[in-house]
């Protein structure tokens, strides 16, 4: 868990104003005994998560795909290869959603920009935590790899029972 407070806040605002913007028909799943605060996110998402990305082909077509993603800071970063049609997509059309759902137990659905990282100390930080993860850095994956940081614009989080979720997974209520 690397958040600090003010990026706790920042997420738990988000999801606030998100939920608060979201349909009837949203709302009436995700109600209030079944969203998760920021810091319940940030202490359930630890370590490797599987994420499915969504992107938009140059035509407007929809194409989804499964991504390892690491939850820091308060949002999402994944990667991929620079010769793949998701980094082709994201080059052009950098609007995004990811959803990483686990079962019925978590799901954490969000929209925004990927922004392709670039070298410096928020690269390095996040190099050094899945290279921690995997044990070798993502940059000797292959000769073109793309890291990304998801910048949320939307994101709600799910629990359908909130409260046994925590309790199993030892997170404060």
């Amino acid at each position: 868990m690397l958040e600090t407070r003010a990026e706790t806040a920042a997420l738990q605002s988000l999801l606030d104003a998100s939920i608060a913007r979201s349909t009837g028909h949203l709302r009436a799943i995700i109600t209030d005994d079944r969203t998760l605060t920021a810091e319940q996110l940030v202490a359930l998402l630890t370590g490797m998560k599987v994420l499915s990305v969504a992107t938009v082909t140059a035509a407007g077509e929809p194409r989804i795909s499964a991504l390892d993603g690491h939850f820091l800071h308060g949002t999402w970063t994944f990667s991929t290869s620079g010769t793949s049609a998701k980094a082709k997509h994201l080059a052009a059309r950098p609007a995004v959603s990811v959803a990483h759902v686990d079962g019925e137990d978590l799901a954490l659905f969000t929209h925004g920009y990927a922004e392709l990282m670039q070298p410096g100390p928020e690269r390095d930080e996040v190099e050094a935590h899945w290279t921690a993860h995997y044990g070798s850095s993502p940059w000797t994956w292959g000769d073109d790899i793309r890291m990304y940081c998801l910048r949320m614009t939307w994101a709600v989080a799910y629990a359908f029972k909130r409260d046994e979720l925590l309790q199993a997974r030892g997170v404060p209520a």
